[in-house]
This record gives C-alpha cells, structure tokens and sequence, in this order.
C-alpha cells in the first residue's frame, strides 16, 4: 500500500510537470494530492495566531502567548473543517465552548490578586473564529482582522489614554452623532417631495450627517491638539470644526500685539481649509462635479497657501495660542436648524434655477454664503446629480457661496479684531479670493 501511494504520488508529479511544460507548480501540486489541499488554510491559521500571539506574549497579565494563540487558530481551522467535511456544526461549537471554559478554568484557578482584565479571553476567542472563517475561504478577512485586532492589543495604553483625555461632553457629542447616523437616518424615507421634487427627508438628513461627521473630526481634534502643536493644526482643526468660530476667536486674541501674527496666520488656514471642505464633500456627495470644480478650488488653496506661509515664516513660535471653543456640532438643536437651512437653500436654489436661470441661483448663492458656504454647496451639489442644473452653474454658485462667506469673515476681523489685524490677513484671504476667481472667469470666458 505504501509502495502504490508513492507511486500515485511520483505519478501526479509527472502529470503537473508535464502539463506545466516542465515547470513545477506547487499550487497545482496541492490541487492533486488531496490530504495536503487543506495546508494552506492551516498555514493562514498558524500565521494567525502567530501574529496575535506575539503581542499577547509581551503582556505579563497575560495567561495565554504565542503557542497558545497560535494553536487556538489552528484548532479553529480543524474543527471548521471536520464540520464541513461531516456536515454538523456542533463540532465548531462544542469547540469554541471549550475554549471558553479552558480560559474560565485558567483564570479561576490564578491566585494573584491583580485583576488581568478579559482582553486576552477576548482575544483568544477571536483567534478561534478567525481560525475558523479561513477554511470557509474568508482568508483575506481574517488576516485584515487578526491585524486589527493585535493593533488594538499593542496599542492599549494610547488607548487609554484617549478615552482618559475625552471629557463627559466630548462623549456626549460621539453618542449624539451616532444617533443622527444610526438611529434617525435609517428611519426616514427616501423619496422626493415637494415642488421640482427637491425634497427628500434621508439625502436631507444624511447631509446633516455628513457636515456633522466633517466637524466632529474637528471639534474632537481640538481637544488633542492643545497648544502644544502650534498654528498650523490648530487652524486645519479650526476649520473642519468652524471656520466662522475660529476666525471670531482669534480676531479677538488679535488685538493684542504679540498674538497678531499668530492669530492671522491662524485665521488663513481656518479658511484655506474650507476649500479642502468642500472637495471632500463634493468627493462623496458629487464626484462628477470636481473636473469642474478643482481647478478652482485648487487655484484658491495655492494662492492662499503662498500668503499664509509668508506669515508663518514672521511668526513667533514661543507665544502659546487660545483653542477655539467652538460649539457642539453634532447637537440636535444644532443639526435640526442645519438640516432646514439646506432645505430651504435647496427648495429656493431649485426654484430660482427654473425660473430666475443662473442669476438667481448666483444670487441665492451670494445671500446664503453670508451665513453658511455648507448649504449652499450642498444643495447645488445635489441638484448636480438630479441633473437640474449643469456642472459649471453648481461649480461658479459654490464658488461665490465661499467668496460671500469669506467677505463676511473680513468683516468680522475689521469689526471685532480691528484694523491693524485685518491689513495682515488681507493679503493672504485676497489672495485666496483671486484665486478662486481667476480660473471662475477663464472658464466663463473659454
């Protein structure tokens, strides 16, 4: 019997190498013997429970390293495939029950008065399932998985302190922003109403979510940032949280002599970040429009960038910066009153399109920017996509949106920071104006 196995196999080599061309394919040569079909999910599995395994065995608390994890997966992988080759998946459970109450029994029988914690226990038990979903074929997921998870174990302590440093607040605005997602977005319907049809409650809502999310990242930024990194992010985070808050807040502090550079460059890359705003959501909600709208957009962050770097060379990096505190994006009050302004902006834009044409559109553009550039790009971003008005319309209305929004906040410097701050910030939001003018003016004219 041995000698014929020996012989089969000697045989399906022949065949592959002959098939092949003389090459020697080992894939193939798996394919053919049967019993070694199955080696490379264990491989998988084994590299696994490797790779979680080399973490945990770092940990003192730890009661299970790198074997153990490491036969954990392999053990997942052999039960999945006894189960499917027998047709009962009792096997795969009774397995994973025995592996929760081996790690029950280790941890009752510790003595040690320190608590170890359940991340291991976790842990381990995901290394069984992981195991387990190789050999059903999901080898690339569970390797993303495994991954994931040993980041999360390896990064225990910035963790911690992440969740140390969140206040009751900070928590409050993550929770209240999942319940805009997940909670009052999936409910509502997603049919148009209204005149033109322009009125749908989800894509209403869900542009609510989306502004909420951008300013979220930012609100929640800020709170790590401090004044330990300087201007530059505390204005990129002032501006994904509220350009018009952070500009009001050092206009203030640039009334004061040595803050008045800081705050101005501060100010400008507030704004600039605006336009990097506008591209991310015009990225998820109207890709098609971004040939139209970059070229602009871009001009605007070049020119404006140029500007706000002469600044940041003249700076004074020893003076400690204010953080802006801006208010909670993800509020109800705060996302319903967002959520009607787009619908207002949106039900007009539409209206004036149809029966005003572009200068109404243009017009609407130029009041709402005043208060809010969000809207106004978002509603000519949807109307873009139900094809109501054309890609150089949506593009040249949020352009003056910004540049009515950018007015408005010169303003507030002149009044609030005074005179001596606005002629230091004029240059560069002048610059930032041109622009985005230039290239809105040789696409009108080409």
């Amino acid at each position: 019997m041995a000698c014929h196995g020996e012989a089969n196999e000697y045989h399906a080599w022949i065949v592959i190498i002959i098939r092949k061309g003389g090459r020697l394919d080992i894939g193939a040569w798996f394919t053919a013997n049967e019993g070694l079909a199955s080696l490379p999910a264990f491989t998988t599995s084994l590299a696994l429970g490797l790779l979680i395994g080399l973490e945990r065995e770092r940990s003192p608390a730890a009661k299970a390293g790198l074997r153990t994890f490491a036969l954990t997966a392999l053990l997942g992988t052999l039960l999945a495939m006894l189960s499917d080759k027998t047709g009962s998946p009792w096997l795969l459970v009774a397995g994973l029950a025995s592996v929760g109450y081996m790690i029950v029994s280790a941890y009752l029988d510790d003595d040690e008065d320190e608590d170890p914690g359940t991340t291991t226990q976790a842990a381990l038990l995901i290394c069984f399932g992981l195991g387990a979903i190789v050999w059903y074929g999901y080898a690339t997921l569970a390797g993303m998985m495994a991954i994931i998870v040993t980041l999360l174990l390896h990064f225990k302590p910035e963790l911690q302190s992440i969740s140390k440093r969140l206040s009751r607040s900070d928590i409050q605005s993550i929770l209240q922003f999942a319940v805009l997602s997940f909670v009052i977005l999936p409910i509502l319907p997603d049919v148009d109403y209204g005149p033109n049809e322009t009125l749908n409650p989800y894509q209403t809502w869900l542009m609510v979510v989306l502004i909420s999310g951008v300013s979220l990242a930012g609100y929640v930024a800020l709170r790590f940032v401090g004044q330990r990194f300087g201007a530059p992010l505390l204005g990129f985070f002032g501006g994904m949280a509220s350009s018009t808050a952070t500009t009001l807040v050092y206009a203030r502090y640039g009334k004061e002599q040595a803050l008045l550079n800081l705050a101005a460059v501060v100010i400008l890359i507030a704004n600039l970040v605006v336009l990097l705003r506008l591209i991310m959501v015009s990225g998820v909600v109207a890709p098609g429009l971004l040939p139209q709208l970059l070229p602009m957009l871009f001009g605007g962050a070049l020119a404006g960038g140029v500007a706000t770097l002469m600044f940041w060379r003249k700076m004074r990096k020893d003076v400690d910066l204010p953080i802006p505190q801006t208010s909670n994006p993800t509020e109800l009050k705060t996302s319903l009153g967002f959520g009607l302004l787009y619908a207002v902006v949106l039900f007009c834009a539409a209206w004036l399109s149809n029966y005003a044409g572009s200068g109404g559109l243009y017009l609407l553009a130029t009041v709402s920017g005043l208060t809010d550039v969000d809207a106004m790009a978002l509603s000519s971003m949807r109307l873009f996509e139900q094809g109501k008005v054309a890609a150089e319309q949506a593009a040249t209305a949020i352009v003056i949106a910004y540049l009515s929004n950018l007015a408005f906040k010169f303003g507030l410097i002149v009044f609030v920071g005074g005179r001596t701050l606005a002629r230091h910030c004029a240059p560069g939001l002048a610059a930032l104006a041109a622009g985005l003018i230039i290239p809105l003016l040789a696409g009108l004219w080409i």
